[in-house]
């Protein structure tokens, strides 16, 4: 079945920059809408960036455009966001989930997903 494992996460201080990656196996990637997602202590999951199968379409969070960039490489079945310009709001759990067709913002359109990884920014 399907299979992604996030990676990347850990602490930074404002100002900083983390790359998250997603590792994606036993499906063709291409086919799969790609979204990253965030849940903090105490908060329901919200999408911060998501991308189609191609990479023509992308779709930002208010909260993170201009911050955050992601981008996808099919062929090596990984999908990224680079994070500049961390803020300490933007410390959570980061998930990245996969879905056939379009790309969504809504984590309940979502079919598969990965375990998460921890990013922490804090001065």
């Amino acid at each position: 079945h399907v299979q992604l494992v996030e990676s990347g996460g850990c602490f930074a201080h404002p100002g900083g920059s983390l790359r998250l990656s997603c590792s994606a196996s036993r499906f063709v990637l291409e086919y799969y809408a790609i979204g990253w997602f965030r849940q903090a202590p105490g908060k329901e999951r919200e999408g911060v960036a998501c991308i189609s199968g191609n990479s023509k379409n992308t779709y930002y969070a208010d909260s993170v455009k201009g911050r955050f960039t992601i981008s996808r490489d099919n062929s090596q079945g990984a999908v990224y966001l680079q994070m500049d310009s961390l803020k300490p709001e933007d410390t959570a759990v980061y998930y990245c989930a996969a879905r056939p067709g379009g790309w969504s913002q809504r984590p309940q359109n979502y079919n598969y997903w990965g375990q998460g990884t921890q990013v922490s920014v804090s001065s």
